[in-house]
């Protein structure tokens, strides 16, 4: 009996020995909690479609892109620049087997000095008869006959001269030169390899002229016009700057429903600016899409917060903690993203944060 009290007082005190520890290791985490460092955080409330402005993408290019090609088929024999070359106008680029157009312009020089050596006789002849007429010393059949060999001797060398000319432009085409001053970006084609009418073999494209190429989709084009201000932002270079749509297509037959913009791009922001760099196009308008929706409400897309397959955001709750909230989303508008449920217009999001945040991480609002 004496045995069995011991080991039950035995018990007893192992079991509130661990409650003491377990109630101070609490107490440590709870303090621990108190005194974390509060996160600091930008925020914002939700915007509606009250904002007029809207984003589209695109790409910077060269106001003028050139391929440069042939009207002939025949061996590429020599290409006289290289990708990332600079030309000037007038530049011998590459150079295409003549020997067929060098001969057929050998053999029509040959024509013209035959035709005009009997236009040359033609013509003699015939002022010979005329004076002969007028001394009536010649029919007027005679004369007649006279004038006809020389109209043809003269059609033939006319003829001649322009299978001349004929051969000497395509000569031309033997020697591809740039069209404008710019650089060479693309060689699409070797030395030695067959080049066929049209098919390009260098691509040159205009220096220190550029401009902006983005679409727009069927939802936006009528609130469109040709000069409206645009904000642009090259996010390779951290660029921004203004600019206005100079071109503007009013169809979209051949692209699937989207609608060409061009955006020049003034001279003074043209620096580190490269074909082919992404840009964000914000207009100032207001797109239909979004101003049929009266209660559209709309959040940065980079304040969401992934996890599995959840997005949420997260907000403020009353004691100052962050505090994730799952949400529902609907389509994008440029930067932002539409919410279809689980945040209110006017309740404050976290946009931006300088740490990692957790449901009940104490904040800080910047």
């Amino acid at each position: 009996m004496k045995a069995k009290l011991r080991f039950i007082a035995a018990i007893t005190s192992s079991v509130a020995m661990v409650a003491g520890i377990s109630s101070c290791s609490n107490a440590s985490q709870e303090n621990t909690s108190s005194k974390s460092t509060p996160i600091a955080v930008e925020v914002g409330y939700p915007s509606s479609n009250q904002n007029s402005n809207f984003e589209v993408s695109g790409k910077v290019e060269a106001k003028q892109v050139a391929n440069i090609s042939t009207k002939l088929m025949g061996y590429i024999t020599k290409i006289h620049a290289k990708v990332g070359d600079h030309v000037v106008q007038g530049q011998l680029l590459a150079s295409i087997e003549s020997q067929d157009i060098q001969a057929k312009k050998a053999q029509t020089q040959a024509m013209v000095a035959e035709a005009d050596a009997a236009f040359s006789n033609a013509q003699k002849d015939y002022e010979r008869f005329q004076q002969l007429y007028n001394q009536q010393s010649a029919s007027t059949k005679e004369l007649e006959n006279m004038k006809l060999q020389y109209t043809s001797a003269k059609s033939r060398l006319e003829a001649a001269k322009q299978m001349r000319n004929e051969a000497s432009s395509m000569l031309t085409y033997t020697q591809l030169r740039a069209p404008f001053a710019g650089t060479v970006t693309q060689k699409l084609a070797d030395q030695g390899s067959m080049a066929s009418p049209g098919m390009p073999i260098l691509t040159v494209e205009q220096e220190g002229v550029f401009q902006i190429k983005a679409i727009l989709p069927e939802s936006s084009i009528g609130n469109i016009k040709q000069g409206n201000p645009v904000m642009v932002f090259i996010k390779s270079i951290n660029k921004t700057f203004k600019a206005k749509i100079d071109e503007l297509s009013t169809s979209s037959l051949y692209s699937g429903g989207q609608y060409d913009i061009l955006v020049n791009v003034p001279s003074s922001e043209k620096s580190n600016l490269f074909s082919g760099q992404y840009a964000n196009v914000t207009i100032e308008g207001k797109p239909s899409a979004i101003s049929q929706k009266a209660n559209l409400i709309l959040i940065p897309e980079s304040s969401i917060v992934r996890k599995d397959q959840l997005t949420g955001v997260y907000t403020i709750s009353t004691n100052g903690t962050a505090l994730l909230r799952w949400i529902r989303l609907g389509k994008s508008y440029g930067s932002n993203i539409e919410v279809l449920s689980g945040v209110a217009a006017n309740e404050k999001i976290i946009v931006q944060s300088n740490g990692k945040l957790y449901n009940g991480a104490p904040v800080t609002i910047k």
